[in-house]
């Protein structure tokens, strides 16, 4: 059945809501308006305002109110509008939800999922267009989901209720409108590791989220030059499935990162450390690394696109590495 991502996040939403009586909704604008990005459009008229809850614009509070209903039985997903609003709740996202758990000796988790529109793309500019995803790949007691088909937008999310820690949910906002296939035979989705979308030999292309299509893409105008690239969906950022990127790496000899973050510090970084680390002796040439440009996400629709990572890029990057640029 050929579905858009939003609607895919919907019908994962409204089959949680129909399975579990202690899953709820809150967020900015999830109730009445039905979602910034229209993800909930329909689940207010549908379950009403106990389970589809309007937030106040508090990102701290309303974290907080979620992690508070896990601690007392309820399976809430809380929406947060972009990721650089979360960074409103970080004392509640890095100090309780991560932690609890540990500090309490294990007598306490926190059932808790949050979801997120994270990326660039779509001429929102500097203040609306991070990938702050890697950053919160860096913290233990979390897991870092980034879907970027709309199988796992659906079935990730139903995955990760099932968790008994917090799973934090990155959607790319670029990818709300694409349609895909959904695989229902797919079910339950895995969400610890991550997947092989396009088996190769020459070179392994590795990333996540919004940039996995462009990834393939490139892959697809390589292959017409001869070259077979591997391309490597990495799906969950935390925990990291190393051994997949490791046995791609082996294979292929080369391993190409594509990280719409900023470069410094980036999860690029973390990935790039990671292959050295596993996979030195069978590298022919150094991990490249194709990352976003270290400046604020410009407005204007010809400079964002100079500023992100691009098919072009990519491919350029693959064609120096195999002495073909």
């Amino acid at each position: 059945m050929k579905v858009t991502y939003r609607e895919a996040v919907r019908a994962g939403l409204r089959e949680a809501l129909q399975s579990d009586p202690r899953v709820f909704l809150m967020g900015e604008d999830v109730g009445r308006y039905g979602g910034t990005y229209a993800c909930s459009k329909g689940l207010w008229e549908e379950f009403g305002p106990e389970r589809i809850r309007d937030t106040p614009l508090s990102e701290n509070t309303f974290v907080g109110a979620g992690i508070g209903a896990a601690l007392g039985g309820m399976r809430p997903i809380v929406e947060i509008m972009t990721v650089n609003f979360s960074l409103l709740a970080l004392d509640q996202i890095v100090n309780n939800a991560a932690t609890i758990r540990h500090m309490s000796g294990g007598q306490f988790s926190i059932p808790l999922v949050v979801r997120m529109a994270t990326g660039a793309g779509r001429q929102v500019a500097a203040q609306h267009s991070h990938s702050f995803e890697g950053w919160y790949a860096h913290i233990p007691g979390i897991k870092v989901l980034t879907p970027a088909t709309v199988t796992d937008a659906k079935g990730m999310l139903l995955t990760a209720l099932k968790e008994p820690d917090p799973v934090f949910i990155f959607e790319h906002a670029y990818l709300y409108p694409m349609e895909g296939e959904l695989d229902e035979q797919a079910f339950p989705v895995d969400i610890a590791k991550a997947a092989v979308r396009r088996p190769g030999r020459d070179v392994s292309i590795i990333t996540f989220g919004g940039s996995l299509w462009k990834a393939l893409e490139a892959a697809e105008r390589l292959a017409t030059e001869g070259v077979d690239p591997e391309v490597i969906d990495l799906r969950v950022l935390r925990p990291l499935d190393s051994a997949t990127i490791l046995t791609s790496v082996r294979k292929t000899h080369r391993a190409v990162v594509v990280d719409e973050a900023w470069r410094t510090g980036s999860f690029a970084a973390e990935i790039s450390a990671r292959i050295m680390e596993g996979a030195f002796y069978d590298l022919d040439g150094p991990v490249a690394r194709v990352c976003s440009a270290e400046v604020p996400i410009p407005y204007p629709k010809h400079l964002e696109e100079a500023a992100l990572p691009q098919v072009v890029t990519i491919i350029q990057t693959v064609r120096a590495m195999i002495g073909k640029g």
